[in-house]
């Protein structure tokens, strides 16, 4: 799509290529053939389907045939519903909600936002066998393993473009198909910059009613990977205290054997060996006339421990150092005023609490809904999207699902701005997919729906008689939903040509005073994008 970034971008393929060289995953000669395949690449499309031939996963055996994307002579682009768009406060932020393809949805976003995008949390269809109707119509009709790592390649290949150099993407998986997708993350992400695979409980758990021997599945996985320079958001809950003091300086104890893994003598025998004490108080690592007591490291169980020093240090440092106290030893830690005298809390990845769990996502947006019927199956709850951004530092990030589905993220934006006064914008995007409970499509029928009744207390028939609304004020701000449309890049009859139908304001730009800057700057950004999975 975006001539303006062609350059670039294809210089950001060839190198993901060439670092496929250097883990000799891709042959050099390969590696050539492709490089001037991509450099001689009319359309980006084009060059994203010849990076996708380098990146089989011959290194570690993993393997999937692609669905290379196909060209059409149309331009995507976004065009505004104005009917459904709303707004509270022009002063407060906007958000977006992007209806269509969520493929050309973020090749458009590209021209605004590449680079920009904070947090990226996505939640794919994962197979027929899991997602029912869902799943069978999302992609294609044909939600096999091949189609969704195909469908998630390229879309995963866009993202880590929109991603700022300190962001953080999710994913949200289930264990069929968790090793499969976290393959693709470190091809597209390498996994260096993995971060963790958080398993999530999602409810009892299911097994075979005739079959005692299945185990109980009721977990899923969301898989979390940063950009490059991303750090963790750290919840401060106290202070360091110092609690003793001596010639030096103020001090803390802290265990002088070692825990944790690696801490047993069998891992680190050099680090193993008795201390004595004499009647002095000293320490020593060779028996005294007067010693009192033998000091041996010893785990819990009665196995052999080690210590954090070696015997040559300890016999320089240890009685400056190191402190005996009611049969154990402690390293004294001093008091450093260049150094951060916080206290954190770690978070444990491991998301098991009741308020992570698919029934009370279905609990929340019945609530808004109003409905008896089933609109959406298995919307993921609020308080899992809080946890994911909550990991982001920024309190002023963007955030962006791209399967928005039932638009959970937008709430979870929206909650975490009121609760910590943040300014964070939220821009989802969402296919048009009709099922029996959404006659005209799930966007309409649900996703902007929630978001409305949330934001400004309404329906768009302006009745207010729903249950979230007893509990809970709205969040206001302000919606701008966008669809999914395209238009030959031949057309030529007055008012309907890509330079009169695609809004340069729909893309952070402002209103162009010439006809001659606005045809430019749409040469500039857009060319054929039109996209479809083979057969």
């Amino acid at each position: 799509m975006l001539d303006m970034l062609k350059v670039e971008t294809k210089k950001e393929l060839i190198l993901d290529l060439e670092k496929r060289v250097n883990d000799k995953i891709l042959e050099r000669t390969n590696y050539e053939l492709l490089k001037k395949l991509i450099e001689k690449a009319d359309t980006l499309d084009e060059a994203i389907n010849i990076k996708i031939l380098g990146t089989h996963y011959k290194k570690t055996g993993f393997h999937f045939d692609p669905r290379l994307e196909k060209l059409s002579d149309t331009i995507k682009y976004f065009s505004k519903n104005n009917k459904l768009s709303f707004i509270t406060d022009l002063n407060k932020l906007h958000h977006k909600l992007i209806i269509g393809d969520n493929y050309p949805a973020l090749l458009n976003l590209l021209v605004e936002y590449k680079g920009a995008i904070d947090i990226i949390y996505i939640d794919p269809p994962y197979g027929k066998d899991n997602m029912g109707e869902f799943a069978d119509t999302n992609y294609e009709n044909a939600i096999t393993r091949d189609n969704l790592l195909s469908m998630l390649k390229y879309r995963l290949i866009l993202a880590k473009q929109l991603l700022s150099e300190e962001g953080i993407i999710f994913c949200s998986i289930d264990d069929r198909n968790q090793a499969y997708v976290k393959c693709l993350f470190d091809d597209i992400f390498e996994e260096k910059n993995f971060i963790a695979s958080v398993p999530r409980k999602t409810g009892a758990g299911n097994a075979a009613a005739r079959n005692d021997a299945k185990l109980r599945k009721p977990f899923d996985y969301l898989l979390i990977y940063k950009k490059s320079n991303t750090v963790l958001k750290k919840k401060i809950v106290g202070r360091k205290e110092y609690k003793y003091e001596d010639s030096l300086g103020r001090y803390d104890l802290a265990q002088f054997q070692a825990t944790g893994s690696d801490s047993t003598r069998s891992d680190r025998p050099n680090l193993y060996y008795p201390v004595y004490l004499s009647s002095d108080g000293k320490l020593y690592t060779e028996p005294q006339p007067d010693t009192i007591k033998t000091i041996l490291p010893k785990k819990v169980h009665g196995e052999d421990g080690r210590w954090m020093w070696k015997k040559e240090k300890f016999n320089q440092d240890a009685n400056l150092y190191i402190e005996y106290n009611d049969g154990f030893l402690y390293r004294k830690i001093y008091y450093d005023e260049n150094e951060d005298q916080n206290v954190y809390q770690v978070e444990e990845a491991w998301l098991a609490d009741g308020k992570y769990r698919n029934s009370e996502g279905t609990t929340q947006l019945t609530e808004i809904m109003n409905s008896e019927k089933v609109l959406f199956n298995n919307p993921k709850p609020v308080d899992l999207m809080k946890w994911c951004i909550n990991l982001h530092p920024n309190k002023n990030a963007v955030v962006l699902d791209f399967f928005a589905g039932s638009g959970s993220t937008g709430q979870s934006v929206l909650e975490l701005n009121r609760e910590d006064n943040g300014k964070r914008q939220f821009i989802l995007c969402t296919s048009d997919e009709v099922t029996d409970t959404t006659p005209n499509g799930i966007p309409y029928d649900v996703t902007v729906k929630r978001l409305k009744r949330i934001m400004t207390g309404k329906c768009y028939d302006n009745t207010s008689n729903f249950e979230w609304l007893k509990k809970n004020e709205p969040y206001g701000d302000n919606l701008d939903v966008l669809e999914i449309k395209d238009v030959a890049n031949f057309e030529v009859t007055p008012g309907k040509t890509p330079f009169d139908v695609i809004d340069e304001t729909l893309y952070g730009v402002d209103k162009f005073k010439t006809i001659q800057e606005k045809i430019n700057w749409v040469c500039n950004n857009f060319e054929k994008n039109q996209k479809e999975v083979e057969a």
